[in-house]
């Protein structure tokens, strides 16, 4: 039985692939890496407001992230940059170690969102929000393709999902879980989006992310 060449080049991949840009540690720190890290995570940036804009309900972090930005009067950049703060303090108990992936992750997805927000229009149309949500989360799974493949470390969330698993046992998936149902309903309870949006956000980024791994493996093979 022949194989459809595209289905086959989109395939998920389910494990982070080495590349040829990835590092050796979290502070192997190389131009042509550098560049791709801020790539990746300047898309995340943007698709996470594209999935914000689309008005039909955030991200789980992103819905703490509005919910904080409206009670503290502050923008949708600074209030994601302070959570991603008060995160990565959380690491300090966990003994985790933060890298250069890590404290790019923490600055320049606060800029691109905000970037972002300022830019794509809050989407009053249905079936347009529901193309800008699919088309947020498509990005965020490229950008997580490319930033991830870096090996400078994970995001401040990531980290803390991680953590959290290695110190205590629990699964990785059972940590995820907990972790983003207690941003939504904190997040909920200040005023974020919940919606749609946060239930596709769900259900496809690991895919997206997946089908990201695959396509970043093919190419570098």
């Amino acid at each position: 039985m022949s194989t459809n060449p595209i289905m086959e080049f989109l395939r998920p991949h389910r494990t982070v692939p080495m590349t040829p840009w990835t590092g050796n540690g979290r502070w192997d720190i190389k131009p042509l890496r550098v560049l791709i890290l801020f790539i990746g995570l300047f898309i995340f940036g943007l698709g996470d407001a594209f999935v914000i804009q689309s008005n039909i309900g955030n991200g789980p972090w992103s819905v703490l992230a509005q919910g904080l930005s409206k009670h503290l009067n502050i923008s949708m950049g600074w209030s994601t940059f302070a959570i991603s703060a008060v995160v990565l303090l959380a690491w300090i108990p966990l003994r985790e170690k933060p890298g250069f992936g890590t404290l790019s992750n923490l600055v320049i997805i606060a800029v691109a969102i905000q970037i972002g927000v300022d830019l794509v229009p809050l989407q009053h149309s249905f079936i347009l929000g529901l193309f800008i949500c699919l088309l947020g989360i498509g990005m965020i799974g490229i950008a997580t393709g490319l930033y991830i493949t870096c090996g400078l470390g994970p995001g401040p969330r990531d980290g803390l999902m991680t953590a959290i698993h290695q110190r205590s046992g629990i699964r990785v998936g059972r940590v995820r879980l907990g972790i983003e149902v207690t941003v939504v309903v904190l997040g909920a309870l200040l005023g974020g989006k919940v919606g749609l949006g946060t239930v596709l956000f769900a259900a496809l980024i690991g895919q997206s992310i997946a089908v990201a791994l695959g396509v970043v493996a093919r190419l570098t093979d």
